[in-house]
């Protein structure tokens, strides 16, 4: 149906091409230049030179430099966690070097600001600057699926640790996370967590806080939201109807961990006798910090046989805790605690054959087990006002939640 297309007129155009010279062409590229931009956070025993070999850095003058200033040569080695990120070229030469990390320049702590350090190459030379800068925050969203622990479904939805070992906590007295879990229980959570430069901190385990938390154990539902009446920072969690979660007496005298020996019969690893085992082994490494579970007075600090170095704390209505084979104790015989002191660390003093806080509570000279003198214990209600208050925070969490359950992980702009 068309025309043959030899047949069509044809014409001729001819045009001049300007080629720039090589020089112009050389700048060009230059202009383009392949960059990239590397990030890592230092590791235990990180040194300058591991930390620049992981961002790819192959520059002799740029270490040379870093390792020599006194700003920057042991900027690597001031514990885990500190953010690094790389300007490189695509030979590796280091174009900028910016190191974010807590506190200041003068290593004091703080958990509202940062330093940023940063090193810019210019020509031959070098320039190093240091600023503080206000860390921000930012809600995250986080769900998953418990298939085999918790610390592997929380990794799966991408959720730190440190969120995880908080809604262990949270849930304690509802939920044993080292017999209760089950295949198909599931948790969604909403967290806040501090940036640097909009990117979240690893320094700091304080670094990341639960907001708003859901767990389904068993087919049974459990939600947990922080608020705080007064402002003051000292809030707590309350489910959703409002009733606190809180309790006289913590779950547990360490963070979450591996429990080893619960309130029953077994048999003791040094006599190789059946005995009745009256309080609950947390396995944990030495140093790790020991907390009294409630408010109280210390009754005894120091050495008792087998026990090795124990603390014995006196609550009131003849409830006593005790904390055994401490590698080293805190505290002082009539020193008052309040809920979450620190009363020592976990160690292997005594009659211990590894390192593990043996805890134990008494009520009125009998021994409990404490987990169920944590559930039993009384939980602090809300004012009038207060609830008031909180039922317009616990709608908003009701949505967040179910969103968290509906997406997965993902960020609250």
């Amino acid at each position: 149906m068309a025309p043959d297309a030899a047949a069509l007129p044809q014409r001729m155009i001819e045009q001049p091409l300007v080629v720039e010279g090589l020089e112009a062409q050389i700048e060009a590229l230059e202009r383009h230049r392949l960059q990239l931009v590397r990030h890592d956070v230092t590791r235990l025993g990180d040194t300058m030179d591991t930390v620049l070999r992981r961002l790819g850095v192959d520059d002799p003058q740029a270490v040379t430099f870093l390792r020599s200033d006194e700003r920057t040569r042991s900027i690597a080695q001031g514990g885990t966690g500190r953010m690094f990120a790389a300007r490189v070229s695509a030979q590796g030469r280091l174009l900028q070097l910016v190191v974010r990390y807590p506190g200041s320049a003068s290593g004091e702590s703080t958990t509202s600001r940062f330093t940023r350090l940063t090193v810019d190459r210019e020509g031959s030379l070098w320039r190093v600057s240091s600023e503080q800068v206000p860390l921000g925050s930012t809600l995250r969203l986080g769900s998953g699926t418990i298939e085999r622990t918790l610390f592997a479904a929380t990794d799966r939805a991408g959720v730190p640790d440190a969120v995880a070992v908080q809604l262990a906590e949270i849930f304690s007295t509802e939920v044993d996370f080292h017999r209760d879990l089950r295949r198909g229980d599931q948790f969604s959570v909403v967290y806040e967590v501090m940036t640097a430069d909009g990117e979240p901190v690893a320094w700091s385990a304080g670094a990341a806080r639960v907001r708003a938390a859901e767990f389904v154990n068993a087919g049974r539902r459990h939600s947990a939201v922080w608020f705080d009446a007064t402002g003051s920072g000292k809030g707590a969690y309350y489910d959703l109807q409002g009733r606190s979660l809180q309790r006289t007496f913590l779950a547990s005298p360490v963070e979450f961990s591996r429990q080893t020996s619960g309130f029953a019969m077994r048999l003791h690893p040094i006599l190789g006798v059946w005995r009745q085992h009256l309080g609950v082994d947390y396995a944990a490494p030495t140093g790790t910090p020991v907390r009294a579970v409630g408010d109280g007075v210390v009754t005894f600090a120091g050495w008792r046989g087998g026990y090795g170095n124990v603390v014995e704390v006196d609550h009131g209505d003849d409830h006593i805790t005790l904390y055994a084979h401490l590698s080293r104790v805190d505290v002082a015989n009539g020193q008052r605690l309040e809920q979450g002191d620190k009363v020592g660390v976990v160690g292997a003093t005594g009659w211990a054959t590894g390192p593990h806080l043996h805890f134990e509570f008494r009520v009125a000279g009998q021994h409990q087990d404490p987990r169920q003198m944590a559930s039993a214990a009384a939980a602090r209600t809300l004012d009038t006002v207060a609830a008031q208050q909180f039922t317009g925070l616990a709608l908003v969490s009701r949505s967040q939640l179910d969103l968290a359950g509906s997406l997965g992980t993902t960020l609250m702009e």
